[in-house]
């Protein structure tokens, strides 16, 4: 049962709320003013809060700042409730980070189409997306609440193996979701050497950050297999990640995820043994590639990749492999390579 926080001034009009929700199977958590509001929200941690405007003690944009600034509730769906109907009081809380604004008086109906609304929302942004496009496109329809998304079916693109999804310097036109395949990202240096920089499969997004930036692509993507990504035209994305915080402060998670799995492999890089480097590798594109069932984790990566990954010549990664395989970590059966001690390898790292 989802949980709602309910902060509000009038008791006529909050009990009269609550009642509506709990008759729709809401448990319902309700405050007398802002600062009793924020300690619920703090403690509790709802699934939504609706708030007044115009209260005592603490009034709805200063429990929004306040929860906005902390960690544990920023990501709460935020629904503004007021007697206000000025469109400056609507720009300012929307523009504070709130996902929904009504208006007194509403009806019953009103109500619970925006609850019911947010929540779906909130729920289909925290979990991992399907590698479909239908999945991606009601993810791109429901995060755009309030944004014009101009076409409920986007273009896919089938890739072959070794083909170039985008390439370094050239000025982003898309969003790209892979639905199928596997594509890597890479940068190669002034002497021509390749370093991947990431390995990405069905269900990740790609290239935003050129987007999001409103730069050049700083790298290159590469399909590794037969891979077929979703078009997510510029604009639409911009539009809805300029009109939605939620959406933003997801994508902004994302690179903040991506700097720090850079800075990971860049401490890799310098300072760990090249066995160390090649068991990383080994136990991060086995993330990429290992299935959903229980069967044992086969890596279908060529040695250049692989090296490319570890940051090392190929004839090098070849020796490391050999003495893995001599170990009995790994078994090399038909150039796939399968992990046969997972937790042996992550000891190497220690």
């Amino acid at each position: 049962m989802k949980r709602i926080l309910l902060i509000e001034d009038n008791t006529a009009v909050r009990e009269n709320i609550a009642e509506i929700l709990e008759l729709s199977h809401y448990q319902v958590l309700t405050a007398e003013n802002g600062k009793v509001g924020v300690k619920l929200a703090t403690a509790e941690k709802p699934d939504l809060i609706i708030c007044d405007i115009m209260m005592p003690e603490m009034d709805g944009y200063g429990v929004l700042h306040v929860l906005s600034k902390n960690e544990s509730t920023s990501n709460i769906p935020f629904i503004f409730l007021t007697a206000k109907a000025d469109r400056s009081d609507f720009r300012k809380g929307m523009e504070m980070g709130a996902d929904d604004y009504i208006t007194k008086p509403f009806d019953d109906i009103e109500l619970l189409n925006a609850v019911e609304a947010r929540l779906k929302r909130s729920a289909l942004l925290k979990a991992d997306l399907p590698p479909t496009t239908e999945a991606v496109n009601e993810f791109l329809r429901t995060a755009g609440y309030g944004a014009k998304v101009t076409t409920d079916a986007y273009e896919t693109q089938e890739f072959k193996k070794k083909q170039l999804v985008y390439h370094h310097g050239k000025r982003p036109l898309y969003l790209y979701f892979v639905t199928q395949g596997k594509v890597k990202t890479f940068k190669i240096n002034d002497d021509g050497k390749e370093l991947i920089t990431a390995i990405l499969k069905e269900g990740e997004f790609i290239g935003y950050t050129a987007l999001l930036e409103d730069t050049m692509y700083q790298d290159s993507a590469e399909a590794l297999e037969e891979t077929e990504v979703l078009l997510i035209p510029k604009a639409e994305f911009i539009n809805i990640v300029g009109s939605d915080n939620v959406v933003a402060r997801k994508f902004i998670k994302l690179l903040a995820q991506n700097v720090q799995e850079k800075e990971e492999q860049l401490v890799n890089l310098a300072y760990n043994s090249l066995r160390k480097r090649v068991a990383t590798g080994l136990l991060s594109v086995n993330e990429k590639f290992k299935s959903a069932d229980n069967s044992k984790p086969k890596l279908e990566i060529s040695r250049e990749d692989l090296a490319q990954v570890v940051g090392t010549a190929t004839e090098s990664l070849i020796r490391v492999l050999s003495d893995f395989k001599g170990e009995r970590l790994i078994e090399v059966v038909e150039g796939k390579i399968y992990l046969l001690e997972e937790q042996k390898l992550r000891d190497l790292l220690n």
